[in-house]
């Protein structure tokens, strides 16, 4: 075992050392783990602290992130360090030292860490700063050093192109939705929830640009970074494809569950020849079909929906037409509003009649397309007439399904 051994930027000895007198040992690691800033070593012989570089100490004292050798060598011998500098910086809150940020911007340096370093590695870094404390500094970091297209890497053929600043409105969109968080209170979100929903924030403004893959398939270019250029879970980039789907509805529905208009727009899509939804029920119908979607993620969804409304042409227009309590208050009224409608948990809704019953009550030997949309149809039913009971459902879809009949024959 090394007499030496490494713990620089542990958060417990951090901690000592700027509340305490005495410094306080609780972990090791080998040398060769250590990140390359504010290098101290523990002696497990002597019981105490040396301050290698003679300046360790003082540099934790006054917040600040130095590497020990020059920051371009310590860089380019390992250029996640400039990642894991600006992750450490972002958690405690300390400045990045002048010489630092300078290698950072270093072409070189950037080259280096898009090409040296698996993308498998910069994702993990990237995923420990959004998990952390401050996720929407760090990102602040990444963008103010230029860094931002080298972590995040882009697919070509971008359809539409992204936006000028595109780095600038992704860390805006970010520390909105962080502090909208914060305001809220962090209880209202499981880790997982939290995490996802500051990756849509980041990737909010790409939204609507999507890419072509191998296949020839259209792919959200949001889902194609968290995938392909993190290398994140795909249940990851799945997830915030259908948070951006599920918020851009939240911002078409938001207005008609502030007031009692009807939402004749929306409601258009809600009716066939076999169904009339009735008016006082429409909003509950539309609020459901959107929950049951998105699931126990509509929150999520909704407070992300709070930064794109109301619409607007430019990226960053609705994030400057509304304050953080203006927000805040969409968020309450729209929460409320769905548990009037008791709509909370309508995911878990059983259908009254699975596939083999409707077959059954319609008479037909085979099922197919036909039975898809005639239980897509007894959903909204359902969500209609919340205590309707199997018999009224089955009265419902024989009478619909011989008016039909009736005007077909007419025809």
């Amino acid at each position: 075992m090394n007499k030496l051994c490494s713990f620089p930027l542990l958060y417990a000895q951090i901690s000592s050392i700027t509340r305490e007198s005495k410094w306080k040992y609780t972990a090791s690691i080998p040398c060769s783990l250590a990140p390359s800033c504010n290098i101290l070593f523990y002696n497990i012989n002597t019981n105490s602290v040396e301050d290698v570089t003679g300046r360790g100490i003082q540099d934790l004292k006054s917040g600040r992130i130095v590497t020990p050798l020059s920051p371009k060598a310590t860089f380019l011998d390992d250029p996640l360090r400039v990642l894991r500098a600006i992750r450490f910086g972002a958690r405690f809150d300390f400045e990045l030292a002048e010489e630092l940020k300078e290698a950072a911007f270093d072409e070189e340096v950037k080259t280096a860490l898009a090409n040296k370093i698996s993308r498998e590695r910069i994702g993990h870094e990237v995923d420990l700063m959004v998990s952390d404390k401050q996720p929407a500094k760090a990102m602040a970091y990444i963008r103010d050093l230029k860094l931002f297209y080298a972590v995040f890497t882009f697919p070509e053929n971008l359809q539409p192109a992204v936006l000028e600043q595109c780095d600038r409105y992704c860390v805006l969109h970010i520390n909105a939705a962080w502090t909208l968080l914060q305001s809220i209170g962090y209880s209202i979100f499981s880790d997982e929830q939290r995490r996802l929903y500051l990756y849509a924030s980041l990737f909010l403004p790409v939204r609507s640009t999507i890419c072509i893959d191998k296949k020839s398939k259209e792919v959200p270019v949001a889902s194609y970074i968290i995938r392909d250029s993190l290398k994140l879970k795909a249940s990851d980039a799945e997830m915030v494809t259908n948070l951006h789907v599920a918020c851009e509805k939240f911002v078409d529905l938001i207005p008609f569950l502030e007031s009692n208009e009807d939402p004749e727009d929306l409601k258009v899509n809600l009716e066939d020849e076999y169904l009339e939804i009735p008016p006082a029920s429409t909003k509950r119908v539309l609020a459901g079909l959107l929950l049951r979607q998105i699931k126990d993620f509509w929150r999520v969804a909704l407070l992300i929906s709070t930064l794109l409304h109301p619409k607007a042409s430019h990226t960053c227009d609705s994030l400057n037409s509304h304050t953080e309590l203006d927000r805040r208050k969409i968020f309450g009224k729209f929460e409320s509003a769905i548990t009037q409608l008791d709509l909370d948990h309508v995911w878990k809704m059983k259908l009254l009649l699975d596939g083999k019953a409707m077959m059954g009550v319609l008479q037909l030997k085979l099922g197919g397309p036909s039975i898809g949309k005639w239980r897509q149809r007894l959903l909204k039913w359902q969500l209609a007439h919340p205590n309707g009971t199997m018999e009224e459902c089955i009265d419902w879809i024989k009478q619909s399904q011989a008016k039909c009949q009736k005007i077909d024959c007419s025809a």
